[in-house]
């Protein structure tokens, strides 16, 4: 048997293609190799959102290089979004690369394989056939107690900052039949939590095979419908995609989990205007309250950029403010840096690397202090958590709350996939403790 080795940068989407080029690759006869070194083909899904992520890429590629030169027949692969942004260019740059995939793409990779094989030279496919792709995927072959299942995929908001409408395309959203028909088939081989994927996933609109259209939160009751499946989420939101059906469905829908990742970026209107986010500071928070107000206990995070092209110190300070009122559960928070194409990139008044690190420094310390108090606040508690798999100590299982928290407990691998009642005791730094009840 030939071995595959994926190696995965950037967001739960990149995870879930990983999964799903490996599973396509299975028939060619590839199986999973724990490393590079032992693989007959690998692949690096890149992403492209991150500061030098290309020059990650191409670092990485350098180190293949070696590895192809002593390995007579090794494939290298390109996949993701720094393929999509660079093409051919991967090709000029690193000669040793065989295959150039975009991430709507990936289903061509047999067919790419095998033209190699016949012509030899190098493969490179990157348009945006969303249908097509999703049409060509083959059923999964195994999965976790918690599964990612993309629903939708690009974007149509042009964020200033952002590349993903130019790597990932225009907003598709895939038909609630064949969303519904994945659900089903990972429940079988195990799943009891589904995670739906999108760029903008609450932005989803998949038409019906009678014609209509199906909300996210429509989407989601249906998946409630579906007996082995005990928990529901979704991943990532814009704040102009929460629909009025969405919002209720928090509060009508058991299985949907009280969570939800909301990104806001700033706190300053001029900032997020330039941003291009077409809603400001009070739009989110009075967004917030609604949420709440239909379930008081859910946990929001959100993701920062600092150090936006103009962002003065009033700026920025209006950005802590928000995050004062709201008191986020978690975060995720980030230096602005330029991604080659975007209008920001080009803005003028950029903001020096100094102020930069001690804006993030301020925001990580009041982030990091509102994510204790929102675990600490658990301790006591008895919570339902659904485990997923053994901890760094065999005696111990790791699953997580309603809420995303990580929690240890001692057990056994026959919790895998249970939800069980757990008494929280303590926080660590990442997670929590408890005992089985």
């Amino acid at each position: 048997m030939k071995k595959l080795f994926v190696k995965t940068y950037g967001c739960q989407m990149n995870a879930y293609d990983s999964a799903r080029m490996a599973d396509l690759l299975a028939p060619l006869g590839y199986g999973p190799a724990d490393d590079a070194e032992g693989a007959d083909m690998v692949i690096l899904n890149t992403c492209h959102i991150r500061e030098r992520a290309a020059e990650k890429v191409y670092s990485e590629l350098g180190r293949l290089r070696q590895m192809k030169n002593e390995k007579a027949g090794m494939l290298i692969a390109v996949a993701g979004c720094v393929a999509q942004a660079e093409g051919e260019e991967i090709l000029r740059r690193a000669p040793q690369v065989d295959l150039v995939v975009g991430p709507q793409t990936y289903h061509r990779l047999p067919e790419m394989i095998a033209r190699i094989a016949r012509d030899g030279g190098h493969a490179v496919e990157a348009d945006f056939p969303a249908l097509e792709k999703f049409d060509s995927l083959i059923e999964t072959a195994a999965t976790g107690s918690s599964a990612f299942l993309t629903v939708q995929e690009g974007c149509d908001k042009f964020c200033t900052f952002c590349v993903v409408p130019y790597t990932r395309g225009p907003e598709h959203s895939r038909p609630p039949e064949a969303v519904l028909a994945e659900a089903c088939a990972l429940a079988q081989k195990g799943a009891r939590e589904i995670v739906l994927l999108g760029q903008n996933v609450n932005a989803y609109s998949g038409v019906a095979a009678d014609g209509a259209h199906w909300s996210l939160a429509r989407l989601c009751a249906a998946l409630a419908g579906i007996e082995d499946i005990a928990r529901i989420r979704y991943a990532t939101s814009h704040p102009r995609d929460m629909a009025d059906d969405l919002i209720a469905a928090h509060g009508e829908n058991e299985k949907l989990m009280p969570y939800l990742h909301l990104p806001v970026q700033s706190g300053s209107d001029s900032v997020l205007a330039a941003m291009n986010r077409q809603h400001g500071a009070d739009d989110y928070l009075r967004l917030i309250e609604r949420i709440r107000a239909v379930r008081p206990d859910i946990a929001l995070t959100s993701d920062f950029i600092v150090g936006f092209p103009g962002e003065s110190d009033a700026d920025f300070e209006a950005t802590m403010a928000l995050v004062r009122e709201v008191k986020f559960a978690g975060a995720y928070s980030f230096k602005y840096s330029k991604r080659p194409g975007t209008p920001a990139a080009a803005a003028k008044k950029q903001v020096s690397e100094k102020v930069k690190d001690e804006r993030l420094q301020a925001l990580q310390a009041l982030l990091l202090a509102q994510q204790d108090g929102f675990n600490d606040a658990q301790i006591g508690r008895t919570l339902p958590v659904l485990f997923e798999k053994p901890g760094r100590d065999r005696s111990q299982m790791v699953g997580r709350t309603p809420y995303l928290q990580p929690v240890h407990v001692e057990g056994d691998a026959s919790l895998t996939g249970q939800v069980a009642q757990v008494r929280i005791a303590a926080r660590t730094a990442n997670s929590l403790k408890g005992r089985l009840i």
